[in-house]
């Protein structure tokens, strides 16, 4: 399973980079804002700024949500640095410009999936990977990761290439639950990377080595 962290905030990317187990970077203009980045010209920067700390791919969404609008965005984007990864909203016309940029050899990141069909469309449209928001769908009392499971299977079945990328993951349980199932990527915040680290058991087996270490 590959480890995308969600987020924007520099000093974050690289402790995750640091760590040697980074495989990737999501952010979104949200993600942006909290950073304080404004301005187009800074946001492309900071993008840039991201690639130059990790190693993989790196989504870029687009603003627009009309065709032509995405596709002058998102090929912006995809000159930015060979890592860029456009970031493309699951509506009508996105599917219809991650249909244009696979054939352009552009990797998409097909978002705000919230259900099997739109999965299937996603893949079917040639994305590189497909965003089920796992969390979101937790909030409103449906089981997200049970969406993964569904997407999973379809994709098996059919042999797609599209890589299934858990997103709005909140906790370390959800990456682990993520993983059971089959999904490719899982992308969420250093804190729930950070938390697979600790068990008390790891915590006071240590505390005894190096007491006993001392006598």
């Amino acid at each position: 399973m590959k480890f995308f962290i969600d987020t924007a905030n520099l000093a974050q990317i690289k402790e995750a980079q640091d760590l040697g187990v980074l495989d990737g970077v999501t952010t979104n203009p949200s993600l942006m804002a909290k950073e304080g980045i404004k301005g187009q010209d800074n946001i492309l920067k900071h993008y840039v700024d991201i690639c130059n700390i990790v190693t993989g791919d790196v989504s870029a969404e687009v603003i627009s949500t009309d065709f032509d609008g995405m596709v002058k965005e998102g090929e912006a984007l995809a000159k930015l640095h060979p890592r860029i990864v456009v970031k493309v909203p699951m509506i009508k016309e996105g599917v219809k410009a991650i249909k244009y940029f696979t054939g352009k050899g552009i990797k998409t990141n097909c978002t705000l999936v919230f259900s099997a069909g739109q999965a299937l469309l996603a893949a079917k449209a040639g994305a590189t990977y497909v965003s089920p928001f796992i969390g979101r769908l937790d909030d409103v009392s449906t089981d997200g990761l049970a969406l993964i499971n569904d997407i999973r299977i379809i994709y098996d079945n059919y042999a797609y290439k599209t890589q299934i990328l858990a997103a709005s993951v909140r906790h370390p349980m959800h990456i682990i639950d993520c993983a059971k199932l089959g999904a490719d990527v899982a992308t969420c915040p250093l804190s729930a990377i950070l938390a697979l680290l600790k068990h008390p058991l790891t915590d006071s087996g240590l505390a005894q080595f190096l007491a006993d270490a001392k006598k």
